[in-house]
């Protein structure tokens, strides 16, 4: 504090087990009032509302996003209406189109979208997906050379090719016409395309940079309907209704962790609807390899779905996901699912292996507790995976992460790394590309992906380490849990559960609710399979808990619930138990704290 004196934490706890610092939300008492009186809500409630930065005079749009009220002109996007014209044009005139996307959920979503448009429009769209490991990331010359030699006329980049200034100018110049359909940070000078829309890039004025690539291609597919309306293609056919593709947009907004707000809430939050009536031939596949059912949530497509499409692009054949997306045929769809769910299988075989020789490689080094960064290197690891891992690492090391796979007959290392809130991983990659200590890097904030010779390994970690300590320092002493409201065992119900679940989808921009319980006592505690630790919470109220801790056996937090004794604050997550019908809830344990410890 700027006194000098320490914060006074929410329950006391100014040092978790996992070295956090708890604080309530913060939230302005006369918003959360005027949002009680406006919306008839409870005072936690309305405070959580008003704490995720909703106005007073938003809550009711919040709650209820509309796109109607909220879906942009997508003239307003730079390059849209351009866009529109030449893929119209190119679907008159029978030019040969191919789409090309990126290997992810949300290149794959994408490329669906367009390939479900033109298909209603009578026209094939066929996909092209580069290899994660020949080809690399995004358009390539030989990629765009190898397209025009097979006679196509026109591409159309999607999640990728706002940054492909080489590419776009070999097809400059091999006469490949190139719509670039992307969302991810430029450079001021755009690459030549023949039409760029990017929300991201310098002098649009759409103000929708959270979107996903797939949000900003399923505005794409309104200015498509727009744009032949104008033409009045739709005189002898039916406009094709939007509406069914919004579970498409939905997936990639949430398994490209964009900001849930606004235009994008709304896009999530009723392309969730549509998901839920599990319509499209391979979410619907997926979904029962996965053994999920009910209702769409950010659960299912963020963790059921999405790894299992990413698989192929990580360890399999990177266009799966785009097939398993855009096919109508439900025993190839059946099939596509099949293989990805084995694929995601084999992924977490790799994952758990790389994981663990990080953690035994990082454990061993005599100052790494000291050091602002995680960052491992050895030979073999697989770059599928390797940002799985660093994710991994930041959550378990709570600083950031980068892992580096060498391979040696190439004479090379990929790394990908992940950050934590206040250490800007992205922009130290950068400067030690500027450096000279790597062959290729760059990112963002919270994430950033390099190449380097595995020779300079030792003088980039010297130099990221002194590049991040301050920052790593300060962001250290202000990790925080924020917490929305006090619950006790018998309080934890499913009534309260689903007033929370009214302030859904939850992601960045609205993070789920945390709710912390005070001085509980740890009945039956048991290791699980995976790592996991389950034990029963019970207190003063009378009422009894179920909670989990995932992979935690092996963390401060995992080894005290497992010691049982003594009352402990615990904080997590509601989530359904609905297991042998009981409709009930346990609590996902995000943080623990002993009060005999706090500071």
């Amino acid at each position: 504090m700027a006194d000098g004196s320490a914060p006074m934490g929410y329950l006391g706890v100014t040092r978790s087990l996992s070295g956090r610092l708890w604080r309530a939300r913060p939230a302005d008492a006369e918003v959360v009032r005027r949002h009680q009186l406006a919306l008839g809500l409870t005072e936690p409630l309305a405070r959580a509302l008003a704490s995720r930065g909703v106005a007073a005079d938003a809550g009711e749009l919040f709650l209820n996003p509309t796109l109607k009220a909220l879906f942009p002109d997508p003239s307003s996007f730079l390059g849209m209406d351009r866009a529109a014209e030449i893929l119209v044009d190119a679907l008159e005139a029978g030019r040969p189109t191919t789409v090309f996307a990126d290997y992810d959920v949300d290149g794959a979503a994408s490329a669906a979208q367009l390939v479900r448009w033109f298909r209603a429009m009578g026209r094939d769209l066929p996909i092209y997906v580069p290899d994660r490991m020949t080809e690399g990331y995004g358009p390539s010359p030989a990629a765009f050379r190898k397209l025009r030699e097979a006679g196509v006329e026109l591409v159309v980049t999607v999640d990728c090719g706002a940054a492909a200034y080489d590419a776009l100018a070999c097809a400059a110049g091999i006469g490949l016409e190139v719509v670039v359909i992307d969302h991810h940070l430029m450079r001021e000078e755009p690459p030549p395309a023949a039409a760029l829309v990017n929300p991201n890039q310098a002098g649009c004025g759409s103000g929708q940079g959270v979107l996903a690539a797939a949000g900003v291609a399923f505005v794409l597919l309104a200015a498509l309907n727009r744009e032949a309306r104008r033409r009045g293609l739709f005189q002898d056919r039916a406009e094709p209704d939007l509406r069914q593709w919004l579970d498409l947009a939905a997936l990639g907004a949430i398994c490209d962790v964009t900001q849930l707000v606004g235009f994008n809430r709304a896009l999530t939050a009723q392309g969730l609807k549509v998901m839920s009536a599990w319509r499209n031939p391979g979410l619907k596949a997926l979904i029962e390899v996965a053994k999920g059912s009910g209702a769409a949530s950010v659960f299912h497509a963020g963790f059921l779905l999405g790894p299992r499409i990413n698989a192929g692009g990580r360890i399999g054949r990177s266009d799966l996901g785009a097939r398993l997306l855009s096919t109508d045929d439900p025993e190839e769809a059946a099939a596509l699912a099949a293989e990805l769910d084995a694929l995601n299988a084999s992924r977490k075989e790799v994952e758990k292996e790389i994981f663990d020789d990080a953690v035994r490689i990082l454990d061993r080094e005599s100052n790494f507790g000291d050091a602002p960064i995680a960052l491992v290197a050895a030979e073999g690891w697989h770059p599928g995976v390797i940002g799985i891992v660093a994710s991994r690492l930041r959550e378990r090391y709570r600083k950031p992460a980068l892992v580096i796979g060498i391979d040696r007959a190439a004479n090379v290392g990929k790394g990908s790394g992940r950050s934590q809130p206040g250490v800007n991983l992205g922009a130290a990659v950068q400067a030690a590309f500027d450096a000279g200590l790597l062959l290729a890097g760059g990112g963002h904030a919270m994430a950033a992906g390099l190449s380097v010779r595995p020779d300079a390994v030792p003088e980039l970690r010297a130099f990221l380490e002194e590049r991040l300590q301050a920052e790593q320092a300060l962001a250290a002493a202000q990790d925080g849990l924020d917490i929305d409201a006090l619950v006790t065992a018998r309080g934890c119900d499913r009534s309260l559960y689903h007033a929370f679940q009214g302030l859904a989808p939850f992601g960045p921009g609205n993070p789920e609710p945390i709710f912390a319980a005070a001085d509980v006592r740890i009945e039956r505690p048991m290791a699980l399979r995976g790592g996991h630790v389950r034990v029963t919470l019970t207190d003063g109220s009378g009422g009894r808990l179920k909670a989990v801790a995932w992979r935690a056996e092996e963390t401060e937090i995992g080894r005290r619930l497992l010691s049982g004794g003594g009352a402990v604050h615990v904080a997590g997550r509601l989530k359904p138990d609905d297991w042998q019908g009981r409709e009930s809830v346990e609590l996902e344990i995000e943080d623990v704290a002993d009060p005999r410890r706090v500071e």
